[in-house]
């Protein structure tokens, strides 16, 4: 079994104040986490964040949310700070807070990995979709090795394919990883890599401290939330309800 965590920060440069927005009726955070707690394998699930309006709205939807360091440099620093306090813990995953359409199978697969593996860290990804743009950047692509473990992540289009008949395509990465607790905590206490500096990828961080990272293949990547535009078609969806999502 495991812990998850949903690192939610306030600001973002793209869409401000994006884990409070809230024309569905409730704020985008909470809508993350209450799809996680449909993940049988997760024991505790909550938010992590260093702003006091995120964890008040959290806890009005009797959820749980915990207040982390102002010095968190990105998610898996948050969520290494959560697992600091639960030293009994083995496996923790970390759902990004813009990720309300995540399949509770599919972190309950991740999760398993972890559990049932020695696996130090893994993700999910999926093929791209008919209509997915693998150049756009708001889309993180990942190729992986015959092992199924991670090559690199990017922003762009990967692996560039120059005669134009290539048999490697790359993947759909989601927004979720699991960590063995070791793992986690020494990838956090690690400095900012060039790599991630560069692509403002974290999953880098650990590619380039030789960490390895099993992708596990799902059948679909869900929709994130990176815009404003990516924001109002989930407020649609919601809308149309689950018989035309």
């Amino acid at each position: 079994m495991a812990v998850l965590v949903i690192p939610a920060r306030y600001d973002s440069k793209r869409l401000p104040g994006k884990p409070l927005l809230a024309e569905t009726g409730k704020p985008l955070v909470v809508h993350v986490l209450e799809r996680a707690r449909g993940a049988r394998r997760i024991t505790r699930a909550l938010v992590a964040t260093d702003d006091p309006r995120i964890v008040e709205a959290v806890t009005a939807a009797g959820g749980e949310a915990v207040l982390t360091s102002e010095t968190c440099r990105c998610g898996t620093e948050r969520v290494a700070e959560v697992a600091a306090g639960m030293p009994g813990e083995e496996v923790f995953v970390n759902l990004q807070g813009d990720e309300p359409e995540m399949d509770p199978g599919d972190i309950d697969r991740l999760a398993a990995l972890l559990e049932e593996t020695e696996v130090p860290m893994a993700t999910l990804a999926a093929p791209f979709s008919p209509g997915e743009d693998p150049r756009d950047p708001a889309v993180v692509k990942v190729v992986a090795g015959p092992g199924g473990d991670a090559l690199y992540f990017s922003r762009a289009p990967i692996p560039f394919d120059r005669d134009g008949d290539g048999p490697a395509r790359p993947l759909h990465h989601l927004g979720i990883y699991g960590y063995r607790r070791e793992t986690l905590l020494r990838l956090a206490a690690l400095p900012v890599s060039p790599l991630e500096r560069t692509e403002r990828l974290e999953q880098l961080r650990a590619l380039e401290n030789g960490i390895r990272i099993r992708i596990l293949r799902v059948d679909r990547a869900p929709p994130g939330i990176d815009t404003p535009e990516g924001y109002r078609a989930f407020v649609r969806r919601q809308a149309a309800g689950p018989r035309e999502r």
